[in-house]
């Protein structure tokens, strides 16, 4: 029987198991991973990163996600992160060169910009530029959508970080029904492949709180792709600064975009627990 080296790693909270498929091809079963996800009988994560060879020679590593329920999802800002850590940490990238990683839906780029005052390594990602059409109409000029779900009805910002996101201002956070939405919007018919749903607090120009309700995982302690679409959203109603702080459950992001024409930045720390093996 085979044996699969891993790691335990997280971003503020959010946490994954990475695998190095770059000899040995993963074509793991869905009800395997769920397996795997489980927080009693399993390891425990929230999705599971892949790292493969790069597709071509535009990229230097490919990168697949999965979600706790064994669905395959286009993309993750919190894994990036670790995947750009893990790379360096087996010593599988220079530390002085941008990453450049393909996904399942186009490319990111990855750096490694040195340790906060805490100790904690940080990484900046290139995710890209928001996609502000409807998911279901080819049309740009209808950002806001008032959607009802769960007996309420929000206006709500919808972008794609490369995957796909719904984001409502909420007056506050803690309060905000964020697990009654964000189930009851993995089946409306406004989002056809399911949605990441964002509940957003304004504190200032510079300053949101956030939680969000991620599709295939329930509500995680962060989420990197989350906090680009909830300020995506807040710059383009004109509500945010071209940089804000991101406010999370367990800790908090940088993100910073100068408007439409523009790749979105993402700045944040990532963390290895533990490393260990799995049999096959």
């Amino acid at each position: 029987m085979s044996i699969r080296s891993f790691s335990k790693m997280h971003g503020l909270g959010n946490d994954f198991i990475v695998l190095n498929a770059l000899q040995q091809p993963f074509d793991w079963p869905r009800a395997r991973i769920c397996a795997l996800a489980d927080r009693h009988s399993g390891i425990g994560f929230d999705q599971l990163l892949i790292i493969e060879p790069a597709p071509d020679a535009a990229h230097d590593y490919a990168y697949r996600i999965y979600n706790a329920d064994g669905s395959e999802v286009e993309h993750c800002g919190n894994g990036a992160r670790c995947f750009g850590k893990y790379l360096r940490d087996h010593s599988l990238h220079p530390l002085d060169r941008p990453l450049r990683v393909a996904i399942k839906r186009g490319s990111i780029t990855i750096a490694y910009v040195g340790t906060d005052s805490d100790g904690s390594e940080q990484y900046r990602v290139d995710m890209g530029e928001p996609d502000f059409t409807p998911f279901t109409a080819a049309q740009t000029e209808r950002l806001y959508q008032p959607v009802s779900a769960a007996g309420e009805t929000l206006e709500m910002g919808i972008v794609s970080m490369g995957n796909p996101h719904a984001v409502c201002v909420v007056d506050d956070v803690a309060t905000a029904p964020v697990a009654a939405v964000g189930a009851a919007l993995q089946q409306h018919p406004l989002f056809p492949a399911a949605v990441n749903a964002g509940f957003m607090q304004i504190r200032d120009r510079r300053h949101i709180r956030l939680r969000v309700y991620e599709r295939g995982a329930g509500e995680t302690q962060a989420c990197g792709t989350g906090a680009c679409a909830a300020v995506a959203v807040g710059i383009m109603r004109g509500l945010l600064d071209r940089e804000v702080q991101v406010e999370l459950p367990r800790g908090s992001l940088t993100i910073q975009w100068q408007g439409a024409g523009q790749p979105l930045y993402m700045t944040g720390p990532a963390a290895t627990v533990y490393h260990g093996e799995l049999a096959g």
